[in-house]
């Protein structure tokens, strides 16, 4: 495995369960602006009820209470609709917003000040009773329906887009868009909020929408070529359109978004009557 996906192993023996539980709830009002109060957390987020429930359900598990572990995860399921498993191994400050049909198996681990949204799976490729979960670092923010599927890792502080599927490491710092999930460089400045969640969600990356101008861009040169060969275009002629739609190559060299390159062929049909 690539070192820089490993994921330093947690020591042991691990926080206490009160403290554990203390983290995980005052976390939550640094990462959600509607969080007004512990007791509100507490109360009705059914996403922290259902880590609560679990900090508590794998102190079971670890001291060998199986089925007393399995039934209470049983029923935090019933209450928050969350599946997480008792020997899942969770690290500190975990935040399940929204709280709604998360999956997370039973060999999944989890790093520190790590956040998922609502339709989250953390689940599993093989039935053979070893690793079969995915690893998560710390920091890592996994969006709203969002896959993570198998024994891979996701490093530290990665971003997996909403309703990705990611079947493959990811490298820390990396952001994951698309089904399959493909990693895109990191932005290299990024509008945090404590504890370093990525609230640029309507700028994320769309590598297949940039593969698709850039397409578009090149179909457009061979339509010029093809009149230029065929007498219907002079050389000037040609140059003249080809600059009008700059912004199309820029599309392809500087990573501009999918529209801009719509909008400049649109421009530029008109031109292309013989």
């Amino acid at each position: 495995m690539n070192p820089l996906l490993s994921v330093p192993a947690r020591p042991a023996p691990p926080p206490s369960l009160l403290k554990s539980m203390r983290e995980d709830l005052r976390c939550v009002q640094g990462r959600d602006p509607a969080a007004r109060s512990l007791f509100e957390v507490m109360t009705i987020y059914p996403g922290v009820q259902a880590v609560l429930l679990y900090r508590l359900a794998h102190s079971l598990w670890r001291r060998g209470w199986l089925y007393t572990a399995r039934w209470l995860s049983f029923i935090a399921r019933l209450i928050t609709n969350v599946d997480i498993h008792p020997a899942a191994r969770i690290g500190q400050r975990f935040f399940i917003d929204h709280g709604a049909g998360v999956v997370i198996g039973e060999t999944a681990e989890i790093g520190d000040e790590v956040t998922l949204y609502h339709g989250v799976t953390l689940g599993g490729t093989t039935w053979n009773p070893g690793k079969r979960h995915p690893t998560l670092g710390d920091g890592v923010v996994v969006g709203a329906g969002a896959k993570i599927l198998g024994a891979i890792t996701v490093g530290a502080g990665a971003r997996v887009a909403a309703n990705s599927v990611v079947i493959e490491d990811v490298l820390p710092g990396m952001t994951v868009v698309g089904i399959p999930g493909r990693m895109v460089l990191p932005r290299e400045h990024r509008r945090l909020a404590a504890p370093g969640i990525d609230l640029d969600h309507h700028l994320m990356p769309d590598p297949v929408g940039k593969a698709i101008a850039c397409l578009l861009e090149r179909i457009g040169e061979l339509e010029h070529e093809v009149l230029r060969l065929s007498g219907s275009v002079v050389p000037s002629q040609r140059h003249s359109e080809v600059s009008q739609c700059a912004d199309c190559t820029d599309a392809c060299a500087e990573g501009a978004s999918s529209a801009a390159p719509w909008a400049n062929r649109s421009a530029c049909k008109g031109n292309h009557h013989v």
